[in-house]
């Protein structure tokens, strides 16, 4: 495999862009780890190796376990993620496809029990931003390193 261009180099701007997205999550006060389930569920709908990679290994390191990793892609049938978590789950997996059914009124309030308005359009910027990476990554050829 071959990456087609590294993309940081080719735009700095770009990339300087994606990085106060990135920062802004990061200082928003949300769950660390929560976002990280949000990008690795983001990419594995999207396909994207690179960050599926590069997300489970910071998940790991920041203590989540083997066997919430290996099942986020099954969460609905797995009976370890809190009620927030499965909530914010389905609306990223809504929010990866909003053209399918874009964000059902009955999601939003499901999601609302358990976050404020401030925290819900946090969370969508998490998923946007993840979803905008995946996509970064996927053009541009990128692919994880074996170890």
């Amino acid at each position: 495999m071959k990456v087609r261009l590294i993309h940081a180099s080719a735009n700095p701007g770009a990339m300087q862009a994606m990085m106060k997205l990135e920062g802004f999550i990061k200082t928003s006060g949300l769950d660390a780890k929560l976002y990280e389930l949000i990008k690795i569920r983001a990419s594995q709908i999207n396909g994207c190796a690179y960050c599926l990679d590069m997300h489970t290994r910071d998940s790991r390191k920041m203590g989540e376990t083997e066997q919430r990793l290996y099942l986020l892609s099954a969460w609905r049938e797995a009976p370890f993620y809190s009620d927030k978590e499965r909530v914010v789950l389905e609306l990223t997996e809504a929010v990866t496809r909003i053209s399918e059914q874009g964000v059902p009124q009955d999601l939003y309030e499901k999601v609302r029990a358990h976050v404020d308005e401030e925290e819900y359009v946090t969370i969508i910027m998490a998923i946007n931003t993840i979803n905008a990476w995946n996509r970064i990554a996927i053009s541009t050829g990128m692919f994880p390193e074996k170890e």
